[in-house]
């Protein structure tokens, strides 16, 4: 069960958790429900619940690391229909007292106040610094940082802004939800193939932008998702770079035990 022991320094990105013997903290990301069809999405929410209800015996906290839809948006009084079964595996998942938190992606950056309100879950819309067990991890979805990609974090500035998001918010529920989820599926099958390979570490901008942090502070672990490939780098003689893939191909996640950190590969067994 998770323990409630986050105790926050003077910066409030800085995030301390003590665990219990023998729990663990689930790290996962890129699930894109609602793509590319209902079928395969909800065969692949249905897997996700399998993986919880298996994470849940040990979990001291579990982060969702962004991209869990392909679209969302929060109107007034509206969100998107559907992912009953993930949303109620979240809700039955705190209401246990198991820490989840979540960190929005770039499919899912609309999101407002409804997972704090409604499943009690945290969201964090920029990268966070926490401390597990004497280890310092440096986590967020990952788009927009690093070198380079200024249309994107131009298009991601405009995207997060109140007044855009006011005015997107007149259209009607059911012209803006269809016409978002058509743009957001064209961007996944133009990118899902660049995603999945690997560009070597001199050319991968998250590698490049945790070397950069690395100049000034001590970090030993870095995770990101929106890659969609499983990744494990070492930046240097004490920090690690680890990409946790997607749910959609891999089944990619990874582990921290209290001492070591580890991607993972979830073998579905209905």
């Amino acid at each position: 069960m998770y323990l409630n022991t986050f105790n926050r320094k003077t910066n409030p990105n800085d995030i301390f958790l003590l665990m219990h013997k023998g729990q663990k903290i689930y790290f996962l990301s890129d699930f894109h429900l609602g793509a590319p069809d209902q079928i395969s999405s909800l065969e692949r929410e249905k897997r996700i619940i399998r993986f919880l209800n298996q994470a849940e015996k040990d979990a001291a906290i579990i982060f969702i690391m962004g991209d869990l839809f392909d679209f969302w948006f929060e109107y007034k009084k509206v969100v998107p229909k559907g992912y009953v079964r993930i949303l109620g595996k979240l809700a039955s998942l705190t209401d246990q007292g198991i820490r989840v938190e979540f960190f929005v992606g770039n499919h899912d950056m609309w999101m407002k106040d409804y997972f704090q309100k409604e499943l009690n879950i945290p969201v964090h819309f920029q990268p966070v610094t926490y401390t597990f067990e004497g280890k310092v991890f440096y986590m967020g979805h990952g788009d927009g940082l690093g070198p380079g990609d200024h249309g994107y974090k131009m298009i991601k500035k405009i995207f997060r802004n109140g007044f855009a998001q006011g005015l997107f918010g007149l259209i009607p529920p059911r012209v803006g939800i269809g016409l978002a989820n058509y743009f957001s599926r064209k961007s996944r099958a133009q990118t899902g193939i660049k995603d999945e390979v690997f560009m070597g570490e001199e050319n991968e901008w998250l590698v490049m932008y945790c070397k950069e942090i690395l100049r000034t502070e001590k970090i030993d672990y870095f995770i990101f998702g929106h890659r969609h490939l499983p990744l494990d780098i070492k930046l240097n003689d004490k920090s690690r770079y680890i990409n946790l893939g997607d749910w959609i191909k891999y089944n990619s996640y990874a582990i921290f035990d209290g001492e070591e950190l580890a991607l993972h590969y979830y073998k579905d067994e209905k």
